[in-house]
């Protein structure tokens, strides 16, 4: 074994969902390392689905089970996930006006 090479962290991607009508909170729709994680983040790319890279809470995330809501700890950063998409939906809309 070669002590000299270092192994490269496999990439993780997490996908959330949101629907005030419907959900108390975020869900997880999607998680995965490696060769899932790009499939999401292309997925993601392919529909013009923001990415927002969060390494911490990406591994916080790891550990919702898959169609569950996030729980109360993890609001607040949410929270600002949602607010960039937001703000990132409102500058794609005043450029197509």
């Amino acid at each position: 074994m070669n002590k000299d090479k270092v192994d490269k962290p496999k990439q993780q991607a997490i996908a959330l969902s949101y629907h005030q009508v419907n959900n108390a909170a975020p869900k997880v729709v999607a998680k995965g390392a490696g060769f899932v994680a790009e499939k999401i983040l292309a997925t993601a790319k392919q529909h013009s689905i923001p990415i927002y890279q969060n390494k911490t809470l990406v591994s916080m995330l790891m550990a919702v089970e898959l169609d569950r809501e996030i729980p109360p700890e993890l609001y607040q950063a949410v929270a600002e996930i949602l607010a960039y998409i937001y703000r990132i939906d409102q500058n794609i809309g005043k450029k197509l006006i």
